[in-house]
């Protein structure tokens, strides 16, 4: 009879001789043959997109293929400008020999099993100064090799390196802490310090031109009594969690113009993120807003693109001044994460202005203030995200922190030949706080989307009394070209089509003439077709 001790050893050791035979029957002794030139790519030529001199690129990818039944070992895998190239790679999840010269660069005997595949990671970092004095831009090239001699094979890499001109706040050299912005917030007199990254710009930045891009990072800041002009056909671009700051007193004027291609706007001068790949084109939220602090004057932007913020402009306060504080002409605000144009107790005049796809509301006139829009398409299409308010938003009040509420009067708000539409119904929301102060708003000629039962002609949706709105058309599609591609082009169906009143004519945002007997409702006069 087997004890207990004899049992446990004897299965033991049967446990021992299975695995022994699983291990002799499974394992092989890798043999790997140097390649022979037959690697197989995911693509021939890696174009990594644009970039701004001496900032890092995105990371690209290459997959290398081994298809034979053999294991292979590559010799070498290394850029054809070696350790000089400004290209930088892993392979593999290795970046070489850490602290060499080599590191990212060169390399050798990288092993590739039959029938299996390899991942090879690209970025680039570039001074455009080194490759080429005095260029906007470079055409940086490099090569990666795999093996030499008759065996080698490569893979080309292409970068368009841009100068730039780059404003930036100071940095502590002890503590790393950035520069942050001082001045008049709350209007007595004194300097207050705030959390805003950034600094003021100097006289000598005052003029951004069409010469170089612009690259922002934190708030570029217009002191007081200073007005920065921005010329036709600049470009300027914003880091994360930066934009373009006017403090009291001050001015910002964009210059932007009419291109001579019909179908171009490319004299505008244009807002966006720094991402310059395409896969940043129009994702909303990379940069943070244009922002009109109170007491800053006189604002102006014609042919100006404003796209990708977190919110386009923020227009805070004056709302009586002998010149509206914003007025904007031409011009189009797309992708704002929260809000295309916001105003707090303000005063704006907007003409051939088209806002689209907003995270909240395209135009919000809240706390009251003066609003004057002619010939505007306020759309929103935001399908990004849950959105809980609609295109056009105008209230009279400010719910503050301790539930009480403020009161400010809102004394114009009118809106001529206007489309307000978008995805979602109603696209605007009206809200009064209560008689206690001046709510007067008028749409006139424009087409609405507005089709609720329970709130129309009730409280201050009264859609048949001429005091507030007054010929306009309601629920009937734009027919926007293509409204999710911040095309709010109009087809000849359009309900905007001849709809608008002969009051306000001259040219739409592209420079063609209004038809003088029966104008378009919006910023543009309707196409021919739509078909192409």
């Amino acid at each position: 009879m087997y004890t207990n001790l004899n049992i446990k050893r004897l299965s033991i050791l049967t446990l021992c001789f299975i695995i022994m035979i699983f291990w002799s029957s499974c394992r092989e002794d890798f043999s790997f043959s140097p390649s022979t030139g037959n690697l197989e790519f995911s693509k021939d030529t890696v174009y990594l997109d644009t970039v701004f001199t001496n900032i890092g690129s995105s990371t690209y990818n290459l997959k290398v293929y081994n298809r034979s039944d053999e294991d292979i070992v590559i010799p070498t895998i290394q850029f054809e400008q070696g350790v000089n190239s400004f290209y930088r790679m892993n392979v593999d999840g290795s970046t070489g020999v850490i602290g060499s010269p080599e590191e990212g660069k060169i390399f050798n005997e990288v092993e590739l099993l039959a029938k299996d595949s390899l991942f090879i990671f690209i970025e680039t970092t570039a001074d455009i100064q080194t490759l080429s004095n005095n260029a906007l831009q470079f055409l940086y090239t490099d090569k990666i090799l795999f093996d030499s001699g008759p065996r080698q094979q490569a893979v080309d890499l292409v970068t368009l390196i841009k100068d730039a001109i780059f404003i930036y706040p100071d940095r502590d050299n002890t503590t790393g802490v950035f520069e942050t912005l001082s001045f008049d917030v709350d209007g007595d007199g004194n300097l207050d310090n705030t959390t805003l990254q950034g600094r003021f710009l100097m006289d000598s930045e005052l003029n951004f031109t069409n010469q170089k891009p612009y690259v922002v990072y934190g708030y570029a800041a217009v002191d007081e009594g200073k007005t920065l002009t921005i010329d036709a056909g600049a470009r300027v671009h914003f880091h994360r969690d930066s934009g373009i700051l006017v403090t009291n007193d001050a001015s910002i004027k964009v210059n932007g113009a009419l291109s001579t291609d019909q179908d171009l706007l490319e004299n505008e001068v244009i807002f966006e993120g720094d991402r310059l790949e395409p896969g940043f084109a129009e994702t909303p939220g990379q940069w943070g807003t244009i922002w009109l602090f109170s007491g800053s004057k006189e604002n102006e932007f014609n042919y100006a693109t404003i796209k990708n913020s977190t919110l386009g402009i923020l227009s805070e306060n004056n709302p009586n001044p002998p010149i509206d504080k914003l007025t904007i002409r031409n011009s189009q605000i797309y992708n704002s994460s929260s809000f295309g144009i916001l105003g707090r107790a303000t005063s704006i005049t907007a003409e051939n202005l088209v806002i689209n796809n907003s995270g909240q509301s395209s135009f919000a006139g809240t706390l009251g203030g003066k609003y004057n829009f002619t010939h505007c398409t306020i759309a929103n299409y935001w399908n990004s995200s849950f959105r809980d308010l609609p295109a056009l938003l105008l209230n009279d009040f400010n719910q503050l922190e301790d539930g009480t509420v403020q009161l400010n009067d809102l004394t114009e708000a009118n809106f001529n030949n206007c489309i307000i539409y978008g995805n979602d119904n109603p696209e605007f929301l009206l809200e009064s706080a209560g008689s206690a102060s001046v709510f007067n708003f008028k749409f006139t000629n424009c087409l609405l989307r507005f089709n609720n039962s329970s709130l129309a002609n009730t409280g201050l949706y009264q859609l048949s009394d001429p005091t507030f709105f007054e010929n306009n058309v309601f629920n009937v599609d734009p027919e926007f070209k293509a409204p999710f591609e911040n095309d709010l082009r109009i087809c000849p169906n359009s309900g905007a089509d001849g709809a608008a009143n002969t009051l306000f004519l001259g040219q739409d945002i592209l420079g063609v003439n209004r038809d003088a007997s029966s104008p378009d409702v919006g910023a543009y006069e309707s196409l021919m077709s739509c078909d192409d």
